[in-house]
C-alpha cells in the first residue's frame, strides 16, 4: 500500500493561488490512480479532481478551469495547482491513491480562502 503526505495548504485572498503537492512512498506510484478531494466544514468529502494511470484528468464542475491536476511519476508526486480561489474553496484538502484491491489516504492539507 503506498503512503501519502499533502503539503502545500495555507491561508489566501481570494483570485489568489495555491499549489497543493502530495509525495508518495512505499509502492510503485505509477500504477495507481491519484485524486484530490476536499471536506469543508459540516459537508461530505467531495471529489476535486483525478488523474489516471494514463494521466487522464476529470475535475468537477466547480473547479473545472481554476484548478489542474498533474503527476510527476519520477518524484513520485501528484500536484493541484489552484488558481482563481474563492471563500468556498475553503477546505480540508486530501489525496487519494487507488487501484483495484486498494485505496489510500493522506492526512489533509487545510485551505483557507479569505480576505
Amino acid at each position: 500500500q503506498v503512503q501519502l503526505v499533502e503539503s502545500g495548504g495555507g491561508l489566501v485572498q481570494p483570485g489568489g493561488s495555491l499549489r497543493l503537492s502530495c509525495a508518495a512512498s512505499g509502492s510503485i506510484f505509477s500504477t495507481y490512480h491519484m485524486a484530490w478531494y476536499r471536506q469543508a466544514p459540516g459537508k461530505q468529502r467531495e471529489l476535486v479532481a483525478l488523474i489516471t494511470s494514463a494521466s487522464i484528468t476529470n475535475y468537477s464542475d466547480s473547479v473545472k478551469g481554476r484548478f489542474t491536476i498533474s503527476r510527476d511519476n519520477a518524484r513520485n508526486t501528484v500536484y493541484l495547482q489552484m488558481n482563481s480561489l474563492k471563500p468556498e474553496d475553503t477546505a480540508v484538502y486530501y489525496c487519494n491513491a487507488f487501484k483495484i484491491g486498494t485505496n489510500s489516504w493522506g492526512q489533509g492539507t487545510q485551505v483557507t480562502v479569505s480576505s
